[in-house]
């Protein structure tokens, strides 16, 4: 019998300086078993660092046809396709086909997930944003994870100061383009 997924529920305060966005956030993420907590915590990272009106999760690695996170409008169009981790090129190619915008969110070395992408056909690939952290940042603060958590996540400047349960990192939020 194959062992199903783990629900993890994360109460968030968010405080996004950058962007105007002050939120207090309820979310139930779902961690399939083959998950590490560095690419769930990379999820929920990417889910507040985007968050905006129509976001949701998908099903996570599982998912086969769909991101880590999306913002969909009051049409169901897709707006946002956020990738987490290291997505291939065709799976960034369908996303900047299908939504507005694209990003990619990582918790690895950023120069080996891009130089993956080199050469690879991906829709409007200078438009896609690859954002990562500060070397050992996630994988750190990850450590705190329990099945119920209580974060608070500041950014301000490109920087981000993350709180969970009783364990604290704070890193740049670095960007590029995947051309």
């Amino acid at each position: 019998m194959a062992i199903g997924a783990t629900i993890h529920t994360f109460t968030v305060q968010l405080s996004d300086v950058d962007r105007g966005v002050y939120e207090e956030l309820a979310l139930r993420v779902a961690r399939h078993p083959s998950e590490t907590a560095p690419y769930m915590l990379t999820r929920v990272l990417a889910y507040c660092l985007e968050y905006e009106e129509g976001i949701t999760f998908s099903e996570g690695v599982a998912a086969t046809d769909e991101p880590a996170v999306m913002v969909r409008d009051l049409t169901g169009t897709i707006v946002a396709w956020v990738e987490v981790g290291a997505p291939d090129a065709a799976r960034l190619h369908t996303g900047s086909m299908k939504a507005e915008r694209t990003v990619v969110y990582t918790h690895r070395d950023p120069e080996k997930v891009a130089a993956a992408w080199a050469g690879k056909r991906i829709h409007r690939a200078e438009d896609l944003l690859l954002h990562s952290f500060e070397p050992g940042f996630v994988e750190r603060v990850s450590e705190g994870i329990e099945r119920r958590n209580t974060a608070t996540l500041t950014r301000t400047e490109g920087r981000v100061y993350l709180e969970l349960n009783d364990v604290s990192g704070e890193s740049d939020v670095h960007t590029r383009t995947a051309a």
